[in-house]
């Protein structure tokens, strides 16, 4: 009988264009995103968290770069109804599906906010996950331009109660009906029959909304005959002629001093078009209910060069976008770019109840605002460890828990050491790779005294690189406290250091 094969282990690798999150990471996303919730909520917005699997049929053809269902998603069949199921790619789709299934139970308007992951079933990258966290308030049901302001208003307070500062971002605003003002005037637009056209308008839209990447020339090429990139993929163009890019360039390049000369240079290339006309009429109301509120141009702006590049926005989009520099991995000087990102959607109810529902709202892009976070020195992505207890004792484990209740009861963050204590270095070293302030020692001898060590690993590690001898001797990183006194002394190291 042939030996059966042994089954090999399975290899120990996060899967391709996902990854894993540790400590500091996990604390400042949620400290982050409580603050934003905080904000949120002061504007009236509830909480929402819906299931992380729909079906396709609710998530519709609207996905990123694609214009095909299930490409884009991480998809399956049910065996037993014959029914696609996909994770989410988004949280606008699950919402219009919540605004459909509950409409009779909802307030209207409903404005609600949703934070969590999200997955895209798209070639990673550098920076670029098939897993990410978004960050979400929508309002459904209001078709004033009132909602519209109020979200870019409150995407402005949110980048700022998160450490972004007036000055190193601005939200940029603008208006799908303009734009499509723009294509009917080049041509491109039949309002009589608006699928017609329609594959091209979306490629002209995801080349304007690449123009930060591919630059004038890429963007034109694109509206052309097509783009040959750095690696020889070849992508199709919109088939435009030389005029008609022309008249849409210039839309792009509409953006003028300030907010009412750029609302008169597009009111003057949509000329001829109610539809762009009607887009060009709620920029204006919307410039002049953020600046009623104290929005002014240091925050908002309009400009005609945000697009958007998915499909289903129908009139106002939005943009935040960080102005400060960083270096890229070149070291070369760049600014950061956009980190929100959201817009009208007035169509997007209506394909479950028939009925057109207005809605708006706005995604933050999570990890690309931690990144300019960390950029800006705002968190240090590093998190403080706990106070470890160490163990002397194996019999006295009763009492260095004891200890640990104790520090956690006065706030502080503290745990015993569970591993062999036969080796009080590798207590240490474990206290060390868990970046810990401080250890508690106690021994059989200082249990008997009424005493407990007190070790400030901060202080220790600065002295054991670069004190002097005299500094060693006059600021000992090692002391010993009546344990009556454990929790003010480590309460004082912890505040020497801004930790809790």
């Amino acid at each position: 009988m042939a030996k059966q094969k042994k089954q090999p282990r399975p290899k120990a690798e996060t899967p391709k264009g996902f990854r894993d999150y540790f400590g500091a990471e996990v604390t400042e996303r949620a400290e982050m995103l409580a603050k934003i919730a905080e904000v949120y909520r002061a504007h009236g917005f509830e909480a929402l968290e819906t299931s992380g699997i729909e079906t396709v049929e609710a998530l519709g053809k609207y996905l990123p770069d694609v214009d095909r269902p299930n490409a884009g998603v991480f998809a399956w069949q049910e065996e037993d109804d014959g029914k696609w199921l996909a994770l989410r790619y988004d949280m606008t789709a699950p919402l219009a599906r919540v605004a459909a299934q509950y409409r009779n139970d909802l307030p209207s308007p409903y404005r609600r906010y949703t934070m969590g992951p999200v997955w895209r079933n798209e070639k990673p990258g550098p920076g670029r996950f098939r897993q990410f966290y978004q960050c979400d308030a929508d309002t459904v049901g209001a078709s004033s331009v009132a909602a519209d302001a109020e979200i870019c208003g409150m995407l402005a307070d949110a980048l700022e109660a998160v450490g972004i500062p007036r000055g190193d971002y601005v939200v940029r605003v603008n208006n799908r009906k303009v734009l499509n003002g723009v294509m009917e005037v080049a041509g491109v637009l039949d309002p009589a029959d608006p699928s017609k056209f329609e594959h091209e308008r979306g490629i002209v839209l995801r080349a304007i909304d690449k123009f930060d990447k591919f630059g004038e020339e890429g963007v034109r090429l694109l509206m052309g005959k097509g783009r040959l990139d750095e690696s020889g993929d070849f992508t199709d163009g919109a088939g435009l002629s030389d005029a008609q890019a022309d008249t849409v360039m210039s839309f792009m390049d509409a953006r003028r001093a300030d907010n009412a000369a750029t609302v008169a240079r597009l009111r003057e290339l949509v000329a001829g078009s109610a539809l762009g006309s009607d887009g060009v009429a709620e920029l204006e109301q919307i410039a002049a209910l953020l600046d009623a509120q104290g929005y002014g141009p240091d925050r908002i702006v309009i400009d005609p060069s945000v697009v958007r590049g998915l499909g289903y926005y129908t009139g106002p989009v939005f943009e935040a976008e960080l102005t400060f520099e960083i270096t890229d991995e070149k070291g070369r000087p760049r600014q950061f770019g956009s980190v929100a990102g959201g817009g009208r959607y007035d169509d997007l109810v209506k394909r479950f109840t028939g009925q057109e529902v207005p809605a708006t709202g706005v995604s933050i892009g999570v990890d690309r605002l931690l990144a300019a976070l960390r950029a800006k020195g705002r968190i240090g992505g590093t998190a403080q460890g706990p106070v470890v207890v160490t163990v002397m004792d194996r019999d006295r484990m009763a009492e260095y828990l004891g200890m640990a209740s104790t520090l956690r009861a006065a706030g502080i963050r503290a745990e015993v050491y569970l591993g062999n204590p036969k080796n009080f270095g590798n207590q240490l070293k474990y206290a060390d790779k868990r970046e810990s302030p401080v250890a508690i020692i106690q021994g059989s001898d200082e249990a008997q005294r009424g005493v407990v060590q007190i070790k400030d690993l901060i202080l220790g590690a600065k002295i054991a690189q670069d004190a002097t001898v005299e500094e060693w001797k006059s600021q000992p990183a090692q002391f010993e406290v009546p344990t009556a006194e454990m929790v003010e002394k480590v309460q004082e190291i912890l505040a020497r250091y801004g930790a809790e």
